[in-house]
């Protein structure tokens, strides 16, 4: 399909229009509730719900892997960061498929909706791979009011055409944004919010970013696990190799949640577990330990691959922002905040008593709403019918 020049039109991956919301009462917390990939990879015209635990589920080339990329790109891209960044390899993201339009211009299409106070909140993104990677288009819509709308006029300029809401003495306000940034990230700084249009654009676009920094991509890595590690600043890495370091600080600082996990660890660990300790050794690095309630202590690199994948992501499950390598939105309050974990390879090396485990332990940090969880199975075929969780089966 070619990539047309100018502004490229920003597909509804579901079609139709939003529909209201339903009466009832309305929960604040920005949250992600809707990926929407156009044309990303092998996926197209491709619309996924997210609830409060979304599993994807599919064989090896489904595009499990691929959805939950999308989804950081997307969050990177809300936090300020540019493009390369979101994309380190754009062609990758372009349909397999998609031939280039005269100019040699090829792209993709990418979205999401954000929930909260301001009602359903969409962003749909396209982004040009080849020659040079710009966004050439970006709409901000609330129902079938489009709040922010961008669109690439001169390709010899670095910059793209803005358009937002005012509602004031002109509808809308039009300036130059650069082509590398997410507007929607921008717009904090560009909307004075002196009428009601520019208060409402800020209110969106507020809410779509909160929803979207709010991120934790996480992967664990058992090999780096098993070693010790220095002493640092006890925020958890996505590969989780620190994860002794974060021990150090975690079991001293918060005792009830480092008590949910060490009862955690009874499903997910061959042997007794009556606690989880960090030890600071002559070197000064720190090694994590298992207390098995008889004087015996079992060090981490004993334990198998399934074991220490489910103690790393039982801990990110169970912590918060402020102990994650993360860069959490500070000036919202924390009542506010939903953490979302994106977890690849959810079940990998896990055995059939560990992932239901780690299932039902994530579905039960998300019952009050502050975390979210949208990870990559397999087969969902053990989770069949689980309340709380919502499964999007892909197919090759």
């Amino acid at each position: 399909m070619p990539f047309a020049s100018g502004e490229p039109p920003v597909v509804d991956a579901l079609g139709g229009s939003v529909p209201p919301r339903s009466r009832g009462p309305v929960d604040a917390r920005p949250r992600i509730t809707e990926l929407r990939l156009s044309a990303f990879a092998g996926h197209r015209g491709a619309g996924f719900p997210l609830g409060a635990v979304t599993l994807f589920a599919g064989p090896s080339g489904a595009g499990k892997t691929t959805a939950l990329a999308a989804y950081e790109a997307l969050a990177r891209l809300g936090a300020g960061a540019p493009l390369l960044d979101a994309f380190p390899d754009p062609v990758a993201c372009v349909p397999e498929r998609a031939r280039p339009d005269g100019e040699g211009r090829r792209g993709f299409r990418i979205g999401c909706t954000a929930d909260g106070a301001q009602g359903p909140v969409r962003l749909d993104v396209a982004v040009q791979a080849e020659p040079q990677l710009r966004i050439v288009g970006e709409r901000l819509t609330v129902g079938d009011v489009v709040l922010l709308q961008t669109a690439l006029r001169d390709p010899g300029r670095r910059t793209v055409q803005a358009a937002w809401h005012t509602a004031g003495t002109a509808p809308v306000t039009r300036a130059p944004l650069p082509d590398d940034r997410l507007g929607t990230a921008l717009l904090p700084l560009r909307v004075a919010g002196k009428t009601d249009g520019q208060r409402r654009v800020l209110a969106a676009a507020e809410q779509m970013v909160v929803a979207l920094r709010s991120v934790f991509a996480c992967d664990p890595r058992p090999d780096c696990m098993r070693t010790p590690v220095p002493t640092g600043s006890g925020r958890l890495m996505t590969g989780c190799d620190n994860l002794a370091d974060v021990l150090w600080r975690t079991r001293s600082e918060c005792a009830r949640r480092h008590g949910r996990l060490v009862e955690a660890l009874h499903a997910g660990c061959a042997g007794p577990v009556t606690d989880l300790i960090a030890e600071p050794l002559f070197d000064g690095t720190v090694r994590a330990l298992l207390d098995r309630g008889d004087g015996h202590r079992t060090e981490l690199a004993r334990l198998g691959e399934g074991e220490l994948r489910y103690l790393a992501l039982a801990l990110v499950l169970l912590t918060g922002p402020g102990v994650l390598d993360m860069d959490p939105p500070g000036e919202v309050p924390d009542a506010l905040r939903s953490l979302t974990v994106l977890a690849d390879g959810f079940d990998r090396s896990l055995d059939p008593r560990q992932r239901p485990a780690l299932l039902r332990l994530a579905v039960g940090a998300a019952e009050h709403g502050h975390i979210r969880c949208v990870a990559a199975v397999n087969d969902a075929s053990w989770c069949a019918g689980t309340d709380g969780v919502t499964v999007v089966h892909l197919e090759p």
